[in-house]
């Protein structure tokens, strides 16, 4: 191999060497919500997968995880006939 081979197998390796790994107590934020209100789990179709969803900030409606066969996916949270579950932007911004 060449001198410039060389140098960049180093360089790569040296800067490899620099990443900074969080540490392995602490556990990423997790975005989905921890606990629905008991309205939204009234109305939400059995079908869906409610232990990770979560506020689609676009357009205020909840979307849930969808784990296929190819691919993990967002799709709306939806009720049994087949309506979005979205919340009012007044429900959104807090009090004052």
């Amino acid at each position: 191999m060449t001198f410039r081979a060389w140098l960049a197998i180093g360089a790569a390796s040296s800067l490899i060497a620099c990443t900074i790994s969080p540490p392995a107590d602490v556990e990423p934020a997790s975005p989905f919500i921890q606990e629905l209100p008991e309205e939204i789990l009234a109305i939400a179709a059995p079908y869906q997968d409610l232990t990770a969803v979560m506020i689609n900030p676009s357009d205020n409606c909840y979307v849930y995880r969808h784990v296929g066969v190819v691919e993990t996916t967002l799709l709306p949270l939806r009720t049994l006939d087949g309506r979005p579950i979205c919340i009012a932007r007044s429900e959104l911004e807090p009090s004052s």
